[in-house]
């Protein structure tokens, strides 16, 4: 759990200061819980460069109350929370100060995301808050009062959250949360999970992750690991203190987050899962009559394939349909072994491919046509999917035919900027195992969006 906060102050000498304004937002890594908002009272003059800064004066502060007056609900809200902000040195001393003179020794774990984000989004032209969010497309209202800026922050944390790609940041809060740790029954763990797509990690009591997965239903997926009687399942009952999860809304999304992060991360109950997850591709070759074929065949490492499949029959389903919709023949197209016509020519419904009828530089563009389809080589696009929230949505980039990583957009953003794009993007790997992943989900989910760029 999070707090993530803003203050106002002052100014004025080093620790002198005094508190305008504070806004915490409790943030379990999802969803905002809980929210502190309010004016202070410093019983001190406000600087006048602070006034023309925050627009906050002393006739607004003569009636808000006075810090000891919210001090116990900033204890509140903050316990067993990781205190965030950006240049958190600053709003933890200015907190810190603020308690002692109250006589109470206030200590909490932090987080500062300026450093976060130095580490996770580096070559930034500025670190400052309000630059940053601009240039990651992120909205921010009422800049420089504690809420906006707070709220700005929490939009950032999120951002880097799902930058964190090895789980650093959450394997502390798991570590560091005691009320998690002490939960020591499955139900209790199940009740704290949403019914929502994403990817999930299974924690130890140290923190490690143990076992990550993808669900379409994060909550029902945990629950058959709870239930299961498999020897990997008991181990993972046993061994269980907390479950933490990643939100994706778009299943894209959830798989290659899931195919990268258990190849980095390598939890101890996925490593006997990870075989291939595709057996066959489909290969073109020219033949001796310049036709293009069109063959499935088991995968071969040293072939460029076309697309992949599972296994030989979801490639066979794929061929027999895209010599449908592409007017294709039966034997070039590996389905209808012959030395002469196919059938389709038989009855009429092939232009004779099959028996150098047709001429070649006719066939070759509608085969072409499939290939550039379901092929995304030397091309440059972004795949636009689910967001994890109703204004929101995902973004897988590619670049000249690599993928190059993924993120999320808000709506009233528009991404034809690239350089836009490619800061919100986290860095993921490419290979073959991320190409099927793409090429599958864009042959079931047709009506995806896809904005190509040069």
């Amino acid at each position: 759990m999070y707090a993530i906060l803003d203050i106002e102050t002052t100014g004025g000498k080093y620790n002198e200061e005094g508190i305008t304004e504070i806004a915490i937002y409790k943030y379990d890594g999802h969803e905002v819980v809980d929210q502190f908002i309010s004016l202070i009272n410093p019983e001190r003059d406000i600087q006048p460069f602070v006034v023309n800064l925050t627009g906050i004066n002393s006739g607004m502060l003569r009636n808000a109350p006075k810090f000891y007056e919210v001090a116990k609900r900033i204890i509140e809200i903050t316990e067993d929370c990781i205190l965030v902000a950006h240049n958190a040195q600053f709003d933890y001393r200015i907190l810190g100060t603020e308690f002692r003179r109250l006589g109470y020794d206030f200590k909490r774990k932090s987080l500062c995301t300026v450093e976060l984000s130095k580490d996770l989004i580096p070559d930034q032209p500025s670190y400052s808050l309000g630059k940053l969010v601009r240039s990651l497309g992120i909205p921010v209202t009422d800049r420089h009062r504690a809420s906006g800026d707070a709220l700005a922050t929490v939009k950032l944390f999120k951002m880097l959250l799902d930058k964190d790609s090895t789980k650093t940041i959450i394997q502390k809060s798991v570590r560091l949360n005691p009320k998690r740790q002490l939960e020591p029954r499955h139900l209790d763990i199940l009740d704290s999970l949403p019914s929502i797509t994403g990817v999930y990690y299974i924690h130890k009591a140290d923190g490690e992750i143990i076992y990550i997965g993808k669900s379409n239903n994060i909550k029902k997926r945990i629950n058959q690991h709870f239930t299961n009687t498999n020897h990997k399942s008991k181990k993972i009952q046993v061994q269980v203190t907390a479950v933490t999860y990643e939100a994706t809304g778009s299943e894209l999304v959830a798989l290659l987050k899931e195919s990268e992060e258990i190849k980095r991360v390598k939890p101890i109950h996925n490593r006997a899962l990870r075989r291939n997850i595709f057996t066959h591709a489909l290969y073109s070759y020219k033949d001796e009559n310049s036709y293009l074929n069109l063959k499935i065949d088991i995968v071969d490492g040293r072939k460029k394939p076309i697309t992949t499949f599972s296994n030989r029959q979801s490639g066979k389903s794929f061929i027999t349909r895209a010599v449908e919709d592409y007017n294709l023949c039966q034997k070039l197209a590996g389905l209808y072994k012959t030395k002469s016509s196919c059938f389709k020519y038989d009855i009429k419904e092939c232009e004779g491919a099959c028996i150098q009828k047709e001429a070649p530089e006719i066939y070759n563009k509608r085969v072409q046509t499939l290939i550039d389809k379901n092929s995304y080589t030397n091309k440059n696009m972004v795949i636009i999917d689910k967001g994890r929230d109703i204004d929101e949505r995902s973004a897988i980039l590619i670049e000249n035919g690599v993928f190059k990583g993924l993120g999320f957009f808000n709506l009233n953003y528009q991404i034809n900027n690239i350089e836009v794009l490619e800061s919100i993007i986290t860095p993921m790997n490419n290979n073959r195992h991320t190409q099927h992943i793409i090429q599958s989900y864009l042959r079931k989910n047709k009506r995806l969006k896809i904005i190509t760029f040069d």
